[in-house]
């Protein structure tokens, strides 16, 4: 890696800082290499940190090996590389959590109240459509909006819509138990 010229973001007696650095940039990569056990993400956090190296370059105080202050650098990027990873790994697993507890939300959808079954022919057949594919079937928004061949705001905009309208005939027809829940409804719905 090559700055925009030797002196870019450092004093002019920091020359040779950019200099030492850069004769050690084999010797560095391989150091973080080690640590992360790839070549691309080592040089990746090589070249953040000799970035930053060129914006705070005047933090190398009189004296300081800058090859041994690189490495200290290099260390807090190793320490926050870890970090995200870590985070990230954090992520997958509640992402995987998430995808098992769908298997619950399938079995909820097995026990959906026989009145929302009946009551969707009620609705207009564009908004019937809607609540069927998205609700029912799982399907995400903007593929049946594409479907349609309308916006995928539209088809929210729709669905919002349909929703509430079913929402009001359930609260109609079922009463106390559509605002309750309906796993176990036994309720003839009103037309």
């Amino acid at each position: 890696m090559e700055a925009e010229g030797p002196d870019a973001g450092l004093p002019p007696d920091r020359e040779d800082v950019v200099a030492a650095l850069l004769a050690h940039q084999r010797r560095f990569v391989a150091f973080v290499e080690r640590r992360v056990g790839s070549r691309a993400v080592a040089e990746d956090l090589f070249q953040t940190a000799f970035a930053r190296t060129l914006e705070k370059g005047g933090a190398l105080k009189d004296g300081e090996s800058a090859v041994a202050w690189f490495y200290r650098l290099l260390r807090n990027a190793l320490v926050d590389h870890h970090r995200r990873q870590a985070a990230e790994g954090r992520a997958l697993e509640v992402e995987a959590r998430d995808a098992d507890s769908a298997t619950v939300d399938l079995e909820l959808k097995g026990a959906v109240c026989a009145c929302l079954t009946d009551l969707l022919p009620t609705l207009k057949p564009e908004y019937a459509q809607l609540v069927r594919q998205v609700d029912l079937e799982g399907r995400a928004v903007p593929d049946v909006a594409r479907e349609a061949g309308i916006t995928p705001n539209n088809a929210g905009v729709r669905l919002h819509r349909a929703r509430l309208a079913l929402k009001r005939s359930l609260e109609r027809g079922c009463g106390a138990c559509a605002a309750h829940g309906c796993l176990d409804c036994s309720c003839k719905p009103r037309r």
